[in-house]
């Protein structure tokens, strides 16, 4: 099964939308709605709207908190949302749990609020009446205390800048109001049917479960290597420490305690070389030893700052889009929400980064001219005539308007396709000639622009429901020599990501390392503290 980062990006779902945050408080209160009464409510509980007030003002909440909770019970009239004369709801218990839940993996000890314990416990000894002053104090915590949650459970942290970490993909907003709703409206179950975060989270939070596992025992062995190489049939006291190394991350299935290097353990080896992008040839190295004595707390903030942007992008969508995971070097390519495939790209160099953004891609240029960047011509190409008058005639090159662009041609650095999504930032997805880079494992090579494998079955993709391009005629369009743009019928969004942990089609927990040290920059902000 293709290796593939699911769904991260794109749609808003009823409480999801893409606008940039603002430092105001953007939420409005909203008109109490009296057509609610102890006949038609959903709780047979109300509060009084003075006794939220009082609540609000003992507990200092921002207007942002103070707004939302005045609207959410002006909405229902204050009719209770967690109590019924019975007493506590039972999807109170699942928020609670959630709640804890979320403290727990993610280490947010901000949202830990002693009082609601305290409140919760007195809730469900079931010793409480209808009458009692601690079910609106219970009431208004517990909703206040969601909003918090949701906020910073499905949202990520306010107090990360995602611009000043490179980010520039809008960072998605949570509806808590909406959201509570609907956890009401459900009872409390079914909960990833609305659940307002990216599955891929999700997956990464059981992974996180699983590291911290390993991290409470212990972590794994070090691995002290007697040579620089190990293959299949040799013996080594180190093999021994390898084996439980693989068997603690799942990729030897079986605890083998043996001193030899056995066909297993080469497939685990192979696993592993998978899950990390190196090359598979299941020959334990200097490098690989390396990577696998890299401790399990390293892993685990890794795993924290990738949920973390995780949490900035909206949930699964259902739609045709292109994802660009750039620490993978991988193209992927989604019809309507499914992987269809996936493709090996060249992504900007550690001097020349890919930016993190999105677009939408709307134009396909055939055998394309490449006009040269100013910043390249000026550094590069310029110097370069300046040695040899000849320079442009050799590659193919001409004057343009006071600039230069190369012809089209399969030497054109472009190759003979290029893919448009306009942005402020003149990166596109192009062909190149220089099909060798695909093969390495590290694809770090261009200015900034990406690189594709195979840009011919992307064309064919793109165009597969317009009836004027087959095969055939890409072929011919793209070895024209005569440069020719379309208009793709149906628009398609573009992401441009930045991943160094997921968990593949295949349930397999990948890693990948911080090429342009983005994950440095938010490791600084998420745990020095």
């Amino acid at each position: 099964m293709k290796t593939y980062i699911l769904a991260i990006i794109l749609l808003a779902g009823l409480w999801v939308s893409c606008t940039p945050s603002s430092k105001k408080s953007e939420v409005q209160v909203t008109a109490r709605d009296t057509s609610v009464t102890p006949a038609t409510s959903y709780s047979d509980l109300f509060i009084d709207s003075a006794t939220m007030e009082k609540f609000i003002a003992v507990q200092e909440y921002k207007d942002s908190l103070a707004n939302r909770l005045r609207s959410f019970y002006n909405n229902r009239n204050y009719q209770c949302a967690w109590f019924f004369k019975e007493g506590i709801a039972e999807y109170a218990t699942t928020f609670y749990e959630m709640y804890n839940d979320y403290i727990s993996y993610s280490g947010d000890s901000a949202l830990y609020n002693s009082r609601l314990q305290q409140l919760y416990d007195s809730a469900v000894s079931g010793n409480l009446k209808p009458n009692d002053s601690i079910i609106a104090a219970t009431e208004l915590l517990f909703t206040a205390q969601f909003f918090r949650y949701a906020t910073r459970a499905y949202q990520g942290s306010n107090q990360l800048d995602a611009k000043e970490l490179d980010w520039f993909i809008p960072r998605k907003k949570v509806n808590a109001t909406a959201l509570l709703d609907s956890l009401l409206k459900n009872k409390g179950k079914n909960l990833s049917a609305y659940e307002p975060v990216n599955k891929q989270y999700n997956l990464l939070k059981q992974q996180l479960v699983k590291y911290y596992e390993i991290e409470k025992t212990g972590g794994w062995p070090l691995i002290k290597a007697d040579k620089k190489l190990y293959q299949l049939s040799d013996t080594a006291a180190s093999l021994k420490a390898i084996k439980k190394r693989l068997y603690l991350s799942g990729d030897l299935s079986n605890a083998d305690t043996s001193a030899v290097f056995t066909k297993e353990l080469q497939q685990g080896i192979k696993d592993f070389q998978k899950r990390y992008g190196l090359k598979e040839d299941g020959i334990i190295s200097t490098a690989l030893i390396t990577e696998m004595n890299r401790p399990v707390q390293q892993r685990v903030q890794q795993l924290l700052i990738n949920m973390e942007r995780m949490r900035w992008m909206p949930a699964q969508p259902a739609t045709d889009y292109l994802l660009v995971n750039i620490p993978e070097f991988r193209l992927h390519v989604f019809e309507k929400g499914k992987h269809a495939f996936a493709m090996n790209v060249v992504t900007g160099s550690v001097i020349h980064n890919t930016v993190i953004f999105s677009g939408t891609l709307k134009h396909i240029v055939f055998s394309p001219y490449w006009n040269v960047p100013s910043s390249i011509l000026k550094k590069e190409v310029l110097p370069a005539i300046a040695r040899n008058k000849n320079y442009l005639a050799l590659h193919n090159m001409e004057w343009n308007n006071g600039g230069i662009r190369q012809k089209p041609g399969p030497r054109n650095s472009l190759g003979l396709v290029k893919f448009l999504f306009p942005n402020s930032y003149n990166i596109y997805l192009h062909d190149t000639p220089s099909k060798n880079l695909f093969n390495e494992s590290t694809r770090a090579f261009s200015h900034g622009c990406i690189r594709i494998a195979e840009p011919k079955k992307l064309a064919q993709f793109l165009l597969r429901n317009d009836a004027a391009w087959d095969s055939l005629k890409i072929t011919s369009a793209m070895n024209a020599g005569k440069e020719q743009y379309v208009n793709v019928k149906e628009p398609i969004p573009v992401f441009l990501g930045y991943f160094t942990a997921w968990v593949d089609g295949d349930g397999k927990l990948n890693f990948r390392d911080d090429i342009y040290g983005h994950d440095k920059k938010m490791k600084a902000r998420l745990f020095n503290k």
